[in-house]
């Protein structure tokens, strides 16, 4: 049996990754996190697509219909997760305080105040920013969903997904991925 490691995101976020409409996500850690803190596992990972707290009233309006759609999609696929995506860390960013994150609003689909909270809450530790090449699969991983992929945690060791999928391309051409990375650079430094 060959494990893989993945980060848990919101379903809603990985659309978005996926269709190219934001290259970030915001990451402050679980409530279950071990280390009781965000920290990067891997340099790269599958994205595991999570609906345990996503509300449409926490996405921006535009991206709000996506929160239904992802949840009915999840439902057709009873008992079983679908992994459609993979990606690799361009940048690990740090922020700590408010005006920072406001100055990446346009560049996420999460609300500003949602934001927000994500920043304040363990409010000794930073914000982490990461910003990610992205990769869809050809062939979707389609794995029985365990128990042990559930809570509010980060990090997924995925069991029987086998390995790093050959069969990827990248959901943005490396000249757009090089503008919006110097674009997310550009706001994290005002």
């Amino acid at each position: 049996m060959e494990c893989v490691i993945a980060l848990r995101e919101w379903a809603v976020a990985v659309k978005a990754l996926e269709a190219g409409r934001q290259i970030i996500v915001l990451r402050k850690g679980g409530i279950a996190e071990e280390t009781k803190e965000f920290r990067l596992e891997s340099p790269a990972f599958y994205l595991f697509p999570s609906f345990e707290h996503q509300r449409p009233h926490l996405v921006k309006p535009e991206a709000g219909d996506m929160v239904g759609l992802t949840e009915a999609e999840a439902s057709a696929f009873a008992g079983r997760a679908r992994i459609t995506s993979y990606a690799e860390v361009a940048d690990d960013i740090e922020v700590t305080d408010a005006e920072t994150l406001r100055r990446l609003d346009a560049l996420h689909i999460w609300t500003e105040d949602y934001a927000e909270e994500r920043l304040k809450w363990k409010k000794t530790k930073p914000l982490h920013v990461l910003v990610l090449r992205v990769y869809t699969l050809e062939e979707p991983k389609e794995i029985p969903m365990l128990e042990s992929y559930g809570g509010c945690k980060s990090w997924l060791t995925i069991e029987d997904a086998g390995g790093r999928s050959d069969f990827m391309k990248p959901v943005i051409n490396d000249s757009d991925f090089k503008k919006m990375a110097a674009a997310v650079k550009q706001a994290i430094a005002g």
